[in-house]
């Protein structure tokens, strides 16, 4: 008890401190030519020269109240790095949660994150986070909503809707940082060195950064910003603070060469009942330079694979587009927050199987610049001999404090074919709550189906109100419109959508934090014949409350209908039977499918000691796409996230989706899928992982809405019945990014009846192993 007296004693030291609570939120750190040990323990003499950040306030649940737990960040900087030091005061008792977990999987736990704006533009920061003990979170934020080149957090709703202090979060880069940290007597401490090296930052002598600091605190749910963020402003980079005065830094030479090797030995059963393997090896390399500390070039030759880093989950049952899965490649990643453009006009995922690369990225003055050039395997181009090209170059320049105006231009070049496109994009923010955000782009496209070329519009209104706050967008997608190096998964449409948020603040300690309602109504309109009406469109509300000590429950209910597109059935015919003989005859694509009304409850426990779980149902009316035909349709998610010691992780999650024909309440399909996920952290740099997942799916072969088959092309539609039981184990040992070993083995098996585990017979398996060095000069 009396450390921690002690501790909160120095917090109220008022030498070098600047309180946030106060606007004191420009700091001038000071510049020491020494070195501190990195180990957590805040005991060299150099600590007590820091400049001192205190005086936080609380954003989430509710902004502009004293932070509940005292918090107090040290920072100076050498000429080669700068140093935080974090003393984390806990009032509370022992609560604290922290775990030796893997990098950037601390998301369950208490943790501090450090937001720098080096370009000071108030539009991207670096995200440097840590838990207790100092383990790592990293990657990049900014306040756009409009997409990552990656596939990172998308916005959905807009900032004014949603949530300005969740931002567009990317936690797939990786920065080599050195951190270090420990529970004391009342909370914890942690020790931080970020080299210049790796950071890009502005030229010269002496320059300004943004600087936020974010504290989340699970016992509670409460996270506090040091800076008095509010949510009355579209902008929550714009609220930052600044580290002023930084002068004379050293970043030397910037030279990273990761070699990589990559084995694999990929099994499965021949016609004959034999066991085959083919095997594989390949080797490859990237390589990074930093030209200036504001421009980087990177190469690449046979970049890795990327799928052993990959953890998503997709359910397909009644898709109609395209599913989305993120970026993982390092030399893609570097530097991917610069080829952010709305609508994803840019993802790099398209670059399928590269042979090799070139990327040069940076800022250039007011210019962030992203451009890229790579070549694809030849199996994937149209003749399967030609090689596919691509372009990529992003142009975004800063306008004022917050705005920008961009610039982008995508190609792949394949033989006599290509896909061209070329855009402009503007966001301006005004009146402190709001931006409008405006998009033209054009596309031409050539290939074995022709020329053809087409528009995509996009016009977007943002309010970020503490009350109220809207996002109204209007898009409209020509059906010619193609974005080979981006993710547009729907075009021949306008899309209409309002979306208006409406909240409200309990006082301090009552039982509602907050209450929140999301109201939002949506048409989709043919792009070629918009005055015919609109072809589907939604109302729905998103109630949602955060009640005292972190629960969070949430629902929605809407009412939408659908229109069947004549041409999504050019293909379809229909079986009918007159007595003993059978007759084929049109399939009759029926009109609007209207009153379809759902439902849905979510209840999210708070972040507890050793649990976390989550469980959502829903019901209602849907669409059967494959038939043309309503039905209704039940779904259940259960996530569990288990901490039983802090090596040992556990998450279990459960999808049970079924779909009824409302004509006769016969089921049409359902998916169950249990999945579990395990991990062991041997040590801050050694894991061991086991994903099993079960996927039960069956559909029923298609009807019509009379129960006759359906044909398509001329075959009568079989159903399909699928139990698919797959095992991923995996041992990983990263020390840094980019050095690495990773050792694995995969198998997917099957079995005639679901959950039997009787008769399974493997199909597949594969060993695989990847080492990769890194070099850094």
């Amino acid at each position: 008890m009396f450390l921690a007296a002690l501790s909160l004693l120095l917090l109220q030291d008022t030498t070098r401190a600047h309180d946030g609570r106060a606007n004191q939120t420009s700091v001038a750190p000071p510049r020491v030519e020494a070195t501190a040990v990195v180990d957590g323990v805040l005991d060299e003499p150099v600590w007590s020269r820091a400049a001192r950040l205190t005086g936080f306030s609380q954003y989430q649940p509710v902004d502009g109240r004293p932070a509940e737990e005292p918090t107090e960040v040290l920072v100076w900087y050498a000429p080669d790095a700068i140093y935080f030091g974090i003393r984390a005061r806990e009032l509370h008792g022992n609560v604290v949660r922290a775990t030796e977990a893997n990098r950037d999987n601390i998301g369950s736990e208490d943790q501090i994150q450090i937001l720098l704006d080096t370009y000071n533009d108030r539009r991207l920061a670096f995200l440097f986070g840590v838990n207790p003990l100092g383990v790592q979170q990293d990657g990049t934020r900014s306040d756009n909503f409009g997409g990552g080149a990656g596939g990172r957090f998308q916005g959905g709703g807009g900032v004014g809707a949603i949530n300005p202090l969740e931002g567009n979060v990317d936690l797939n880069p990786d920065f080599i940082f050195d951190s270090k940290g420990r529970l004391v007597e009342g909370g914890y401490e942690v020790e931080i060195r970020i080299p210049f090296k790796s950071l890009r930052y502005q030229e010269g002598r002496e320059q300004t950064w943004g600087i936020n600091v974010l504290r989340r605190v699970q016992h509670s749910g409460f996270q506090d910003s040091w800076t008095p963020a509010v949510r009355a402003n579209a902008s929550f980079l714009g609220q930052s603070g600044a580290l002023v005065g930084l002068r004379d830094l050293h970043r030397g030479l910037v030279l990273e060469v990761t070699p990589t090797a990559v084995g694999r030995a990929d099994g499965s059963r021949a016609s004959d009942g034999s066991w085959d393997y083919d095997a594989s090896r390949d080797v490859g390399a990237d390589v990074r330079w930093g030209i200036k500390q504001n421009l980087s070039l990177n190469g690449t030759v046979n970049p890795d694979f990327s799928q052993v880093e990959a953890d998503v989950g997709q359910v397909v049952l009644n898709e109609r587009f395209a599913l989305f899965f993120p970026e993982k490649r390092p030399f893609f990643l570097d530097g991917l927050e610069l080829f952010d453009t709305p609508n994803q006009l840019i993802y790099t995922r398209r670059i399928v199987d590269p042979k090799a690369g070139v990327k040069l990225a940076g800022k250039i003055g007011s210019a962030n610049v992203g451009t890229l050039i790579a070549a694809d395997n030849e199996a994937l181009s149209a003749t399967g001999s030609d090689t596919p090209i691509f372009g990529i170059a992003r142009v975004r320049r800063d306008l004022g404090r917050n705005s920008t105006l961009g610039g982008v231009f995508t190609t792949r070049e394949s033989g006599s074919d290509y896909s061209r496109l070329v855009g402009g994009d503007l966001r301006l923010y005004h009146s402190k709550l709001y931006f409008v955000e405006l998009q033209a782009v054009q596309s031409w496209t050539a290939d074995q189906s022709g020329a053809r070329s087409g528009p995509l519009f996009q016009a977007t209104w943002d309010r970020t109100g503490r009350t109220w706050g809207f996002h109204y967008n209007v898009q409209a997608v020509a059906p010619e419109f193609e974005a080979a190096a981006g993710f547009v998964n729907r075009t021949g449409v306008i899309n209409g959508n309002l979306f208006n948020r409406l909240s409200v603040y309990g006082s301090e300690g009552s039982f509602l934090q907050t209450g929140t309602a999301f109201v939002s109504v949506s048409r989709v309109w043919r792009y070629s014949e918009p005055g015919m009406g609109p072809i589907e469109g939604t109302e729905s509300i998103f109630p949602s409350a955060t009640l005292r000590g972190g629960w969070l429950v949430n629902g929605s209910i809407a009412h939408g209908f659908f229109d069947y597109l004549p041409e999504d059935y050019g293909s379809y015919a229909v079986e009918r039977a007159t007595g003993a003989a059978t007759d084929t005859t049109a399939f009759t694509v029926p009109g609007t499918e209207g009153d379809q009304w759902t439902a849905r409850l979510g209840v999210t426990t708070p972040t507890f000691r050793h649990f976390t779980a989550t469980v959502s149902a829903s019901l209602g009316r849907t669409p059967i796409f494959l038939e043309a035909a309503p039905g209704s349709y039940k779904r259940l998610d259960v996530v569990l996230d288990l901490r039983p010691t802090a090596a040992l992780r556990g998450a279990f999650q459960l999808t049970r989706y079924a779909i009824d024909r409302r004509r006769d309440g016969s089921e049409f399909s359902s998916e169950t899928i249990p999945r579990l996920k395990l991990e062991y952290q041997l040590s801050r740099a050694i894991f061991f992982r086991f994903v099993g997942q079960y996927a039960a799916r069956k559909r029923a072969p298609a009807e019509d809405r009379n129960g006759d088959p359906i044909l398509i092309g001329g075959v009568k539609d079989p159903g399909a019945t699928t139990n698919d039981f797959t095992m991923d184990w995996l041992f990983s040992y990263r020390p840094i990014p980019g050095t690495l070993v990773y050792l694995g083995y995969g198998s997917a098996s099957s079995e005639p009846e679901q959950f039997r585990f009787r008769d399974l017979r493997r199909n597949h398996d594969g060993f695989f192993a990847k080492l990769s060095y890194l070099f850094r000069m």
